[in-house]
């Protein structure tokens, strides 16, 4: 039986969201959103495509909560963009809101379904999902690490001319400018990175890494990224409905482990059809020790401006 996806929020990260996930025919996709028709018409463009794209989903767009009931899986895109020179954290307010009411609306018609948050500040706002819905800590998590994961990727893969695919790389932490990449746990085809790049070079590219989203917003002046966030989550819906168990970073509530309780944090989890399945701790330097606090203190941070 197919899974019912839906996707709140119709702006460019929803919408390429269900794109993707229809294209991938990993379920039928309900898209959401309050600007009246816009969610619809947008479905129907992507149910049109269906035969020359070759994929069967069926694609709904929508402006009531009732087409999402007893939904698999809900992805929350729904919020303001970031504007240039805006932080995430200044987002916190404004989106709190808008997180929560939609997590009010989802509990009522989705009861079961497994929570994916992507909206900003992602940290703040798949805690507020979580304390929201009442749902299990599995159920509720959020995309962030693989997106600030494949940006390290693609600039080492720029910088030293090899494919993305051959590139293994791990970023953890709060998703924002102090998001922590671990080079001593980054690869090309099994060969350390330091064998390609030297560390004056690679220093940059981490730093690139931490600012990518606000490089982004820089150029595009009137939003924020969308195709890579977009694909991140598919990512991780197509670990989901497969069951596949991939190993992915993304932000999980942690009671202990690394030290940090009562938070969500970038960590590496086990994905599968119950969602988090299991949060996966590594050996960590005491530089890396101290550059985990100083993220986990970021993100704190944030939660406590949060007015529940």
């Amino acid at each position: 039986m197919k899974k019912k996806i839906t996707v709140i929020g119709a702006g460019h990260v929803g919408e390429v969201t269900a794109f993707k996930i229809a294209e991938q025919e990993l379920g039928d996709v309900v898209l959401l959103d309050i600007i009246e028709d816009m969610p619809i018409g947008k479905g129907l463009d992507m149910r049109e495509g269906g035969p020359v794209g070759k994929y069967d989903s069926r694609i709904f767009g929508t402006n009531s909560y009732e087409d999402t009931a007893n939904s698999d899986i809900v992805v929350i895109t729904a919020g303001v963009p970031r504007k240039p020179g805006m932080s995430r954290d200044e987002l916190v307010g404004t989106n709190f809101g808008i997180v929560k009411i939609v997590t009010e609306n989802v509990v009522k018609h989705s009861p079961d379904a497994l929570l994916l948050v992507v909206s900003n500040p992602l940290d703040a706002m798949v805690y507020t999902a979580f304390k929201v819905s009442g749902f299990p800590k599995n159920r509720v998590f959020g995309m962030a690490g693989i997106l600030d994961t494949t940006r390290f990727r693609a600039f080492l893969s720029m910088e030293t001319n090899v494919s993305v695919e051959s590139i293994q790389a791990l970023v953890l932490g709060g998703h924002g400018d102090t998001m922590v990449p671990f080079p001593r746990y980054t690869t090309i085809s099994g060969i350390p990175i330091s064998n390609f790049i030297p560390q004056d070079r690679l220093d940059a590219i981490i730093e690139r890494t931490r600012k990518g989203g606000g490089e982004i917003v820089k150029y595009l002046k009137t939003g924020s990224a969308y195709y890579a966030p977009s694909l991140a989550v598919t990512e991780m819906v197509e670990s989901i409905v497969k069951d596949k168990k991939k190993i992915l970073p993304c932000a999980a509530y942690l009671e202990g482990e690394y030290g940090i309780n009562g938070l969500y944090f970038g960590v590496p989890v086990k994905l599968g059809a119950d969602g988090v399945e299991e949060i996966i701790e590594i050996d960590l330097t005491e530089e890396e020790k101290e550059a985990i606090k100083n993220s986990e203190a970021a993100v704190r941070s944030v939660i406590d401006l949060l007015k529940f």
